[in-house]
């Protein structure tokens, strides 16, 4: 690994991290050039910045021509997997300036404040830091999916789209062949015997996607659910429930009010109310209603051979945690098939 001395960003008083910012991107369309030219001028005045652009060739030429001056800009060097995204942060681990990696999907806005909010907490006492993405602008669609961000964070934590992670904590990478990236990384650092510390009240701001892309990523979403059978499980009961309701009406707004109850406390834990506003939790009903719906679709998905997912289809959502345990070499205990604690909060 090289480094290079700190030096000074492009912003007077400010401190030039000592961190590698890992952006993969594919894109279909240069819609989002000039906007995302302007973020990367920002960032490459706080940090090193490895863009691993995936993208058709005359689109990367293009990229090459705005970016190649502002940061460093590459093609994907892992072709193994159908994961898109996991290639590119594999692609930029391996290349990386630095022990600290900050990777971050092309939608996630930092500040100078959230990086070095991240880099603290990494340098502290964990491997891996998640902090909580929260979408501006808030469009009909954002404020939808911000309910299953509530639910997660009521329910133990949300999956944001940006972490910071050391190095050395992934010295061999994670799968590229699952879907959902995000865990496969978290339990892959927990596996090796990582520290995973979870941040709720460290928010980022996320770019929320265009109302066609927020319909495609419903199943999906729902796919993810596959990597953790309780929860699927419950997802699957909600329609069964609704049926054994549908004539009980009280009964079933009490089931409402829950969801609401359970999203509001997600909004409060970790200094949400900072972040989301009054009003978020009661979208969380129409949230459950489309998972009720999804679970089942991507149920049928898995029977059928996985989830259309960038162009291929991909079968395993994530790997079972034993199973990475044992690739590691580091078994657990007979008859312990759970995953260790998350450790404490920032």
């Amino acid at each position: 690994m090289t480094s290079r001395p700190e030096a000074l960003s492009s912003d007077p008083g400010v401190e030039r991290a000592a961190a590698e910012y890992v952006l993969p991107l594919r894109w279909n369309d240069d819609t989002r050039l000039d906007e995302m030219t302007a973020y990367l001028r920002e960032l490459a005045g706080w940090v090193d910045v490895t863009l691993v652009d995936g993208s058709d060739p005359h689109l990367f030429a293009a990229h090459q021509r705005a970016w190649s001056h502002l940061i460093r800009h590459v093609p994907p060097s892992v072709s193994a997997g159908g994961n898109g995204k996991v290639r590119g942060v594999l692609t930029g681990l391996a290349i990386a300036r630095y022990e600290t990696v900050i990777i971050a999907d092309d939608d996630v806005r930092h500040t100078v404040t959230t990086l070095h909010e991240l880099i603290g907490e990494l340098d502290d006492d964990a491997d891996l830091v998640r902090p909580q993405n929260v979408f501006r602008p808030r469009p009909w669609h954002a404020r939808w999916d911000t309910a299953r961000s509530l639910m997660n964070r009521a329910l133990g934590h949300d999956y944001p789209g940006t972490y910071a992670v050391r190095r050395s904590a992934l010295p061999d990478g994670y799968d590229a062949h699952v879907l959902f990236e995000n865990l496969e990384m978290e339990r892959t650092v927990r596996a090796r015997g990582g520290r995973l510390k979870d941040c709720p009240a460290i928010f980022i701001e996320r770019r929320p996607p265009t109302a066609r892309q927020f319909w495609a990523q419903r199943v999906r979403q729902a796919y993810d659910s596959l990597a953790q059978p309780s929860r699927h499980v419950i997802e699957l009961s909600i329609v069964p429930l609704v049926l054994a309701l549908r004539r009980r009406p009280a009964a079933l707004v009490c089931v409402l009010v829950g969801a609401v109850l359970m999203a509001e406390v997600g909004r409060r834990r970790g200094q949400g109310r900072r972040a989301f506003p009054a009003g978020s939790a009661l979208w969380a009903p129409v949230w459950v209603a489309e998972r009720a719906v999804t679970s089942w679709i991507a149920a049928a998905l898995r029977v059928r051979g996985g989830v259309r997912y960038a162009g291929t289809r991909i079968l395993r959502p994530a790997t079972p945690f034993r199973v990475l345990r044992q690739r590691v070499g580091r078994l657990p205990e007979k008859g312990d098939r759970s995953e260790p604690p998350t450790r404490p909060w920032c």
